[in-house]
């Protein structure tokens, strides 16, 4: 499928080899920073070793568009069959955030390509977008769609500006102000140190990040997926390319020379974000707010590298609540071909059926609220 503009010619193609989405990631990783709305979860890093991890022999489908060889605008997206033929993100449901890449100098010409290729891919199947951000890039593709579509809500995500932590709490005033700045002087006080893990020490860090996440859900609800071997392999493969190329920041947090706390953030465009965190119970035991002290460490990364928006990342947990962050809901987009549209009002009703079970869930657990989400976020490949 080609088309025309002037300066050079536009070609779409349809990636399906695993190898060939490997050998990408030099102009994959040169678009994703020429694209202001992209995640982390978009990064080549992140995404090629997902499917390591995840991924099944036969479902890629990554949509490429180049102009004059190269390459302008991406969709990472997979085939799943149950509960019903979609085209789906590629991320699965450890990722927060779905969005497809545009350069944004071209990004006209390259959503309009990728309308055009997703038309043919999705032949025969609905486009289920999950987790996309209300100023996404896959929403200028919803506009341009010319076939069925339906918008619905997803996930709750709590944002704050990326200013240093203790520039926001100097303007909190009341009672709310003075407990805050009461839990950065206590771990201020207790003399808690942060090292930025550099590159070649991050396979064992990330073993210590997973254990201290499993040791601080001890006798509560865990999602069992960041217990599993294949979630930490993911990691120390993504992980590893991603603070090399300053995406990613894991944190240790030590106290005697012990690592006490672990925490790992993602960052890229105008967004960074706390992803996962680890620590020690004991800490509790001393009066330490953890949250605060992870939060105070994420914020100053966020303001050094120039980010816009520190994101709490999915769930509206209540202590998020003390920083006073806005709530941004992230959309589902469906998209369908004319002929497609009942398979489209299918899948709405489908998920409609899965929200009522799921808030019955939680209404009946209230312990599964902090895990809920990521737990039910995407199909499952092969469920």
């Amino acid at each position: 499928m080609t088309g025309h503009r002037a300066g050079g010619r536009l070609a779409v193609t349809l990636c399906r080899d695993f190898g060939e989405f490997g050998a990408l990631a030099a102009e994959w990783d040169a678009l994703h920073r020429r694209c202001a709305t992209a995640t982390p979860f978009q990064s080549h890093a992140w995404l090629h070793s997902w499917w390591i991890s995840y991924g099944q022999e036969g479902r890629l489908r990554v949509l490429l568009v180049r102009r004059a060889g190269r390459l302008i605008g991406a969709a990472p997206l997979m085939l799943v069959h149950r509960p019903m033929p979609l085209l789906v993100p590629m991320g699965g449901a450890i990722s927060d955030f779905f969005d497809i890449l545009l350069d944004e100098e071209e990004a006209g010409w390259a959503v309009g390509a990728l309308g055009r290729g997703l038309d043919r891919a999705a032949r025969h199947t609905v486009v289920d977008l999950r987790e996309v951000r209300p100023d996404a890039s896959a929403q200028l593709l919803f506009g341009r769609w010319t076939g069925a579509r339906s918008r619905l809500t997803d996930s709750t995500c709590m944002e704050l500006p990326a200013v240093p932590l203790g520039d926001r709490v100097a303007r909190l005033t009341g009672s709310r102000g003075q407990r805050l700045r009461s839990k950065l002087r206590k771990v201020e006080a207790l003399g808690v140190e942060a090292h930025r893990v550099p590159v070649q020490e991050v396979p064992a860090a990330v073993g210590t990040l997973l254990r201290l996440h499993e040791r601080q859900w001890e006798g509560r609800s865990v999602n069992p997926e960041h217990l599993r071997a294949r979630f930490s392999d993911h990691l120390i493969r993504s992980v590893g390319r991603m603070v090399g190329d300053g995406t990613a920041a894991l944190t240790e947090f030590r106290l005697g020379g012990a690592v006490v706390a672990s925490n790992l953030s993602l960052e890229s465009g105008r967004l960074a974000g706390g992803y996962l965190y680890g620590a020690d119970p004991a800490l509790r035991e001393r009066k330490v707010d953890v949250s605060t002290m992870l939060l105070r460490e994420v914020a100053q990364q966020a303001a050094d590298g120039g980010r816009e928006v520190l994101s709490l990342l999915r769930g509206a947990e209540a202590y998020k609540n003390h920083w006073r962050p806005s709530p941004v809901v992230s959309q589902r987009l469906l998209l369908a071909r004319p002929g497609l549209e009942p398979l489209l009002r299918l899948r709405e009703s489908q998920v409609a059926v899965r929200e009522r079970a799921a808030e019955t869930v939680k209404a009946r657990f209230p312990e599964a609220r902090s895990w809920h989400e990521r737990l039910t976020a995407l199909p499952v490949i092969g469920r």
